[in-house]
Order: C-alpha cells, then sequence, then structure tokens
C-alpha cells in the first residue's frame, strides 16, 4: 500500500494580483512530492474553501501581500470550520508584518511564512503537521 500523498491548495486571496512567490512554493512542494492545487489569483475566502472541500485537502497555503490577510486568513480558518473541514491546516506567507503573526496564530493560521524564508522551512513544517 501507497502512502497517500499530501495535497496542498495554494490560494491567493483578496485582490493581490501578483503570484510569483506563490508559485515558488507551489514548485517546491511539488517538488517534494505533494500534489499541489493552485486556485490562480484574486479568490474569495468562499471560493478557496470550496475548493480545498472539493478537492479533499489536507493544507491551505495562502499567499498575500495586499495587507488584508488580519482579515482574510482568519475567514478562511472560520468558512473551513463551519463547513466541518476544521482539520484541513491552513498556512500563510507573503509580506505580513511580524506585529500581525500572533493575531493570525490565535485565530487558525497554523504559521506564517514572510519572504526570505526558505522553501524547505515550509515543505518541512506541513509534512510534519500532516498525517
Amino acid at each position: 500500500m501507497t502512502e497517500k500523498r499530501i495535497r496542498v491548495l495554494v490560494a491567493k486571496p483578496g485582490l493581490d494580483g501578483h503570484d510569483r512567490g506563490a508559485k515558488v512554493i507551489a514548485r517546491a512542494l511539488r517538488d517534494a512530492g505533494m500534489e499541489v492545487i493552485y486556485t490562480g489569483l484574486r479568490q474569495t475566502p468562499e471560493q478557496i474553501v470550496a475548493a480545498a472541500v472539493q478537492e479533499d485537502v489536507d493544507v491551505v497555503a495562502m499567499s498575500l501581500l495586499s495587507g488584508a490577510h488580519n482579515h482574510l486568513f482568519p475567514k478562511v480558518v472560520q468558512l473551513l470550520q463551519d463547513k466541518g473541514a476544521g482539520d484541513i491546516i491552513v498556512v500563510g506567507g507573503g509580506v505580513i508584518p511580524d506585529e500581525d503573526i500572533p493575531f493570525l496564530k490565535e485565530n487558525g493560521v497554523a504559521e506564517i511564512f514572510t519572504p526570505g524564508t526558505p522553501t524547505n522551512v515550509a515543505i518541512e513544517f506541513i509534512q510534519s503537521h500532516v498525517h
């Protein structure tokens, strides 16, 4: 029996139009043997959660540069819980001030990866928190 591959939904919530970082992490996760679903730009929290549930993912990884992380990340966590999918791990990355990270973690975001974080750090975090 083969071990189930980790499934990760990489999402760009809100009006942020830059996805280079999301594409870099998506490629790194794929290279690490994970299945990656990339939703593309300008997704609503509702679209992200619907895709996560439909794709039966283990992790939702959101990338955000627009500054709306304190609203959008906790909204995704809450919607996942509302859909009975609160076991999906939510992580975030992008330009997120250090002072916002405790609030995000208190609101269900498992980890935040700021600019310059090596991709292997995100990969190892996901691998150690799924299964």
